[in-house]
């Protein structure tokens, strides 16, 4: 998942439908490891998703168990101080990552982030590289009704998102669907 400040841009691949899944939750409702491994510059770690020691994901715990997810894990994506991400992993089963299983990830994020700077470093300034796109999941219109609520709204673009994102659940719609009606003109956030 690749985030810019407090934006999620989106997700620049993933492994099989469920992880796919995962990473729309991150999107549409804000809240995860992915997120929490970002913001706080470290991993975040849930072994047991049904059973946590704390609730710190109220809305994406419930619908992850529901894909199956039973441990997940999210590992911030930086280089140097420049964090832009996090990679996410998860487990059907619950269960602690071994050390070595940890300490492979921290590598493997490494080479992600690394990766993700190298393909970008070709992009032109304010665009994102044509191989990150090509695999990614971007959902565009979303990121536009963001930029629209924020002009109406005279908010940032991420408290236009949160907007968004908190409309959407409260009326029982996809993120999509309330952005698509955003850019059509046929909703409109007000204070």
């Amino acid at each position: 998942m690749l985030i810019d400040g407090d934006v999620m841009q989106g997700s620049v691949c993933n492994s099989n439908a469920v992880s796919a899944q995962v990473d729309q939750l991150h999107f549409a409702l804000g809240e995860g490891p992915c997120v929490d491994a970002h913001d706080h510059d470290r991993p975040v770690l849930e072994p047991n998703l049904a059973a946590p020691a704390a609730v710190r994901w109220p809305a994406f715990s419930d619908a992850a168990l529901a894909l199956g997810v039973r441990a997940i894990f999210g590992f911030p994506l930086h280089v140097g101080a420049a964090r832009f991400g996090a990679l996410d992993l998860y487990n059907d089963t619950p269960g602690r990552l071994t050390d070595d299983q940890f300490a492979d990830t921290l590598v493997m994020a490494d080479v992600a982030a690394h990766a993700v700077l190298l393909m970008q470093a070709e992009a032109p300034p304010g665009q994102l590289a044509a191989e990150l796109e090509a695999g990614g999941s971007f959902q565009f219109v979303v990121h536009q009704a963001s930029g629209m609520v924020s002009a109406q709204l005279s908010v940032s673009v991420g408290e236009a998102m949160t907007r968004l994102r908190a409309y959407a659940f409260g009326d029982g719609r996809p993120l999509a669907e309330v952005a698509r009606d955003v850019v059509e003109r046929r909703l409109r956030l007000d204070r």
